[in-house]
């Protein structure tokens, strides 16, 4: 008589086992609580930023007596611009307005006219000393502005341009170009070379590969420098109490200065003339907002 034994079930080579919530998990759960945190202190941080914005604005919109009986911090218990036309026309904001925009405009064009054709030249022909130029135009932006108020104060008044939106326009593109040209040589030397190459075999002169090719190649470069220089320029402070004495010929970012002394505890006006002041820089950025991200990369290598 034979014993039979019950054979083993057939194993399943294919067969597995599901996974143990493990490490995995853990790790899927720290990650979310770091978005959420990194997420949350952001939002903090940009309340915090914001929060002082907010107050300005709504300070701007409220009347002198709400201010005055309720304090700056209170919640509004009225709505008036008022404030805007007590600073756009007793303030002087309308003509220091004007004032910022004539001396900016024409400097950010001029600016990035010469500092595009000296990049051109830098970048695109092997010109004696061009490093040499090169170092010099980026030191003279490192040297700090406070030790040349006095030379530029007398050598305006040398040329008899002290006191004048001529003598600030001069500053500024004067102080801007090195920086500007530093910038585009970067922008214009990533520019293939056989691109110029090409126009040359067609019969191209530099003025033509220049207006022609590389110029509307760095419009990129171009916009985003407009931007920025506008920025620059439009709120800059010492440049322009450092060559003009005159009220009328001030820019709007001095006007804030003497506005705050004329209306010392008009919070309101006060607050609407820094509104003033910051609504075209506020307008530009919006407009060119692309390009300051992209004004982050100029000068890389491609």
């Amino acid at each position: 008589m034979s014993v039979t034994h019950a054979s083993a079930p057939p194993t399943d080579r294919h067969h597995t086992t599901p996974a143990r919530p493990g490490r995995g998990g853990r790790r899927d759960r720290r990650g979310i609580w770091r978005t959420a945190g990194f997420h949350l202190s952001a939002g903090l941080l940009s309340a915090l930023w914001l929060l002082p914005i907010v107050l300005v604005l709504v300070t701007s919109t409220r009347s002198f007596d709400d201010v005055a009986a309720n304090g700056v911090g209170s919640l509004p218990h009225s709505f008036t611009l008022d404030g805007f036309r007590q600073a756009w026309v007793d303030g002087g904001q309308q003509r220091a307005l004007i004032n910022s925009l004539l001396v900016t405009v024409p400097t950010v064009l001029l600016s990035l006219l010469l500092a595009s054709m000296a990049a051109f030249a830098l970048s695109r022909y092997d010109l004696p000393l061009r490093r040499t130029l090169l170092l010099l135009m980026l030191g003279g932006n490192l040297l700090p502005p406070q030790i040349l108020l006095v030379p530029v104060s007398k050598l305006s008044e040398l040329l008899g341009l002290y006191d004048s939106l001529y003598a600030l326009i001069g500053v500024q593109v004067g102080f801007g170009v090195g920086f500007y040209v530093f910038v585009l040589h970067g922008f214009m030397r990533s520019i293939p070379p056989e691109i110029q190459q090409a126009a040359v075999i067609d019969g191209a002169g530099p003025w033509q590969i220049y207006t022609r090719i590389i110029m509307p190649l760095a419009k990129p470069a171009m916009a985003a420098l407009s931007a920025l220089s506008f920025t620059w320029i439009f709120n800059d402070l010492l440049w322009a109490i450092t060559v003009l004495r005159t009220d009328s010929q001030m820019p709007i970012t001095a006007s804030l200065i003497g506005l705050q002394g004329q209306y010392v505890s008009m919070w309101n006006v006060i607050a609407a003339g820094s509104v003033i002041a910051a609504a075209p820089t506020v307008v530009v950025f919006l407009k060119f907002q692309r390009h300051f991200v992209a004004g982050l990369n100029l000068g890389a290598v491609k």
